[in-house]
């Protein structure tokens, strides 16, 4: 597969995952301006559980096999990039004004932006490192002569990534709703913030040439920049209030569904 075959993959797998966000923001449409909280105790749920699978099977086991094969400790490069995903996402969360719309706390430097740029910041945040992931699965196929395992693999994982930009998509309409803005800007604003997806996707793919030598490191990166998202936001405010057990259950049923999707394509 050469670059121009891989970017078009790529498009077409990140175009995916930002039409999923879009899909999910929809929901909105059908919602009355409150919602409950057991949908979206289940939509932050399942979107978790599709993400640790995808940064496991998806993206932490490709960068061990790709450090072994190239003749490296397949461990080093994994955990190496895993705690650099994790220290890049902490800096920016450190960095980036924005606001947790199920916790109603604002975190990153105090900013006098509006309620709504600070739940879309949020959300936009949790993109980034779902865009790199899945440019780099088909980054990855490219360098390997169009694998057709390695491409089942990638468009395994954007099908994952996907289907949980669906409830995340959801996530961040319902509250900017429940902010009083109108259905229509709900859902603009919560499909906007899934653009990041394809641009870092792509981006990947286009410095694939440069950074073939790193690709064991940035695929253990986007795993650990997933799995922060996942611990530090998505898990905890889906186990808020009286719903835990079905918080739990959400994050199970999205593990399940990555994983039979990864074993299946892949």
């Amino acid at each position: 597969m050469n670059t121009v075959q891989a970017l078009a993959w790529a498009a077409g797998g990140t175009g995916f995952i930002f039409l999923m966000t879009c899909a999910g923001s929809a929901v909105v449409f059908l919602f009355r301006k409150q919602t409950g909280r057991v949908a979206q105790t289940l939509f932050l749920g399942f979107a978790a559980g599709i993400m640790i699978a995808a940064s496991v099977f998806g993206l932490l086991a490709p960068a061990i096999e790709e450090a072994t094969v190239n003749g490296g400790t397949g461990w080093l490069p994994a955990a190496g990039g895993f705690v650099l995903g994790v220290l890049f996402l902490w800096m920016l969360d450190r960095l980036i004004p924005h606001l947790h719309p199920e916790t109603n706390t604002q975190e990153g430097p105090r900013s006098s932006m509006k309620r709504t740029t600070l739940l879309v910041s949020a959300v936009t945040l949790h993109n980034i490192p779902e865009g790199m992931a899945v440019g780099l699965s088909f980054a990855l196929a490219a360098q390997h002569g169009g694998n057709p395992e390695m491409y089942a693999a990638a468009v395994a994982l954007a099908l994952g990534i996907g289907i949980q930009n669906f409830p995340e998509g959801a996530a961040i309409s319902l509250p900017l709703r429940q902010e009083g803005l109108s259905c229509f800007r709900s859902f603009s604003i919560g499909c906007l913030s899934g653009v990041v997806e394809p641009i870092f996707g792509i981006l990947m793919v286009l410095l694939a040439g440069f950074i073939a030598p790193y690709m064991p490191w940035l695929l253990a990166f986007a795993a650990g920049a997933m799995m922060y998202v996942v611990v530090e936001e998505l898990i905890p405010e889906a186990h808020l209030g009286e719903h835990s057990n079905i918080g739990t259950l959400s994050v199970m049923a999205g593990f399940l569904v990555m994983m039979i999707l990864d074993v299946a394509l892949g």
